[in-house]
């Protein structure tokens, strides 16, 4: 048997499991959702997106924006946040949702995170609302930061979030090229 060729190989990981649940509520500018979807589709987790939302998915926007890889993404849409909770729960009751907020006073480093855990971002110009967060105060999260600005890119956040989740779970052991 051939060895991969080092300059095709790609580092890989993963027990085939769909390890997490990505759902942005309302999210408002088009790269960041690119982004993101491309980060789910590269860790095989499903991505909900909470309408409404500030740009288009249908296909000719999708194409027009070069999402060659958007056909990998397991995406799901939803009218609101509620409609979006309750799918998931019906699906997959014991899902557990991460609400993620500059406004924690947890870490989400503190979390033990669990395989189908749904993490949760808002939108980029002001979060998730203060009503959504009050109405969760046990599942509010937030990633440190150790200079003064307001927030992190929603994008750099949920992919920081997202492998740490992976990292906990074992998802990311055993990398081998392939």
């Amino acid at each position: 048997m051939n060895a991969p060729d080092p300059a095709a190989a790609r580092l890989r990981s993963g027990r085939g499991q769909r390890p997490f649940q990505v759902l942005l509520v309302e999210p408002e500018i088009p790269p960041n959702t690119g982004n993101i979807a491309r980060l789910c589709a590269a860790t095989r987790s499903r991505l909900h997106l909470i309408e409404p939302l500030g740009f288009r998915i249908d296909e000719h926007a999708v194409r027009r924006a070069g999402l060659d890889y958007w056909h990998l993404v397991d995406l799901h849409t939803h009218a609101s946040y509620a409609a979006a909770r309750a799918q998931i729960s019906r699906n997959e009751p014991d899902t557990r949702f991460w609400l993620f907020t500059g406004k924690a006073t947890r870490s989400y480093l503190e979390v033990g995170f669990r395989p189908g855990d749904a993490l949760v971002f808002g939108k980029e110009s002001c979060g998730l609302s203060d009503e959504l967060l009050a109405a969760h105060p046990e599942a509010l999260v937030g990633i440190p930061t150790l200079g003064a600005v307001r927030s992190l890119n929603l994008a750099n956040a949920v992919a920081i979030a997202l492998y740490e989740a992976l990292r906990q779970i074992g998802e990311l052991d055993h990398a081998a090229l392939g």
